[in-house]
Order: C-alpha cells, then sequence, then structure tokens
C-alpha cells in the first residue's frame, strides 16, 4: 500500500494560482513560482491526492479549498513570525485589504523587493513575495490566508469571508 504525500506549505500557492488560472501548464507554473516543471507536476499530484484540485484537470476543487483554508491552513501550516524586517505587505497590511480591518501592526513577507518595514511572517513559500507583484488575485487571496493564520477570531473571521466570497467568485 502506497502512503499518500503529504502536502507542503508551498501547494497551498499553487493551488490558489489553479484557482484563479485554471488548467495553467506545468512549465508556467513552475515558473511563476521559481520552480522547475516537475516540481509543479509533483505539487498538483499532491494536492489531487489530498481532493484540492480535481483529478486530471488542473483546477480547484473550490469547495474543499475554502474548508481546508478556512478551518485548516492555519493549523497545517502554523505561522513563522520573525523581527521586523523590509517587506511585502501581507495579512491585513495588504495594500487592498487596508481600510477593511481593524488598524493593527505592519506584517510583511520578508523581501529586498519590498517596501514596507514590519513583523516578519514567513510566506507558505519562499517564492511567494516575488510571484504576487504580477498577480493581484493571487496577492489578495494569500493575504487573506495569512490573517486567517495569524489574526484574531474576528480578524480570522473578516478574512475567511472575504476568502469564501474570492473563491466562489472564480473562473473555474
Amino acid at each position: 500500500m502506497e502512503s499518500q504525500p503529504l502536502l507542503r506549505p508551498a501547494d497551498i500557492t499553487l493551488a490558489l494560482r489553479l484557482a484563479t488560472h485554471p488548467g495553467e501548464r506545468y512549465e508556467d507554473l513552475g515558473a511563476v513560482f521559481g520552480n522547475s516543471t516537475s516540481s509543479a507536476h509533483r505539487a498538483v499530484a499532491r494536492l489531487e491526492q489530498s481532493g484540492l484540485l480535481l483529478p486530471g484537470e488542473r483546477r480547484a476543487n473550490r469547495e474543499a479549498l475554502k474548508e481546508f483554508l478556512v478551518h485548516g491552513v492555519r493549523y497545517a501550516f502554523p505561522p513563522v513570525r520573525g523581527p521586523e524586517a523590509r517587506g511585502v505587505p501581507t495579512g491585513w497590511s495588504a495594500p487592498m485589504l487596508q481600510g477593511i480591518f481593524p488598524e493593527g501592526p505592519t506584517v510583511v513577507w520578508p523581501s529586498e523587493r519590498g517596501k514596507a518595514r514590519g513583523e516578519a511572517l514567513v510566506p507558505l513559500s519562499k517564492s511567494v513575495p516575488a510571484a504576487v507583484q504580477h498577480d493581484p488575485q493571487l496577492y489578495e487571496m494569500l493575504a487573506l490566508i495569512e490573517a486567517i493564520r495569524i489574526g484574531q477570531a474576528r480578524d480570522r473571521r473578516m478574512a475567511a469571508d472575504l476568502l469564501r466570497e474570492r473563491l466562489s467568485n472564480g473562473s473555474s
């Protein structure tokens, strides 16, 4: 009997990319996240086996993905915080979410490309700060996931509602 592969944090970023770009080619998925085509292929296989992608389609199983992101991601991949750093704003600090959440301390994914300073939060994948620069939908959803991972109950509820809405309005 084969053991089931465990999801990796970077797999979640790929699942979100496929939620907004269904059927994207393995080569393109690898390029977006600075990985090889074979890495993208293995991530898709893990996501399909976990039920977060529809088998053989490279499309998100939206209901399963919503359930996992809202209720499981913060337990499966607990946040790792660091000292103040320069980086890309995330969580409630992301530009598209400012004014929606109550004011809180600035949180950033550490990155030399970042222009903000704040409490460092290790992203789900080291490629996230670069990948979100060219994909606003991915950026918003990953920022919402970070709000779920690090927020208090009220922040988590608000982020979960917004994330469910974004995933329900997707193109697949």
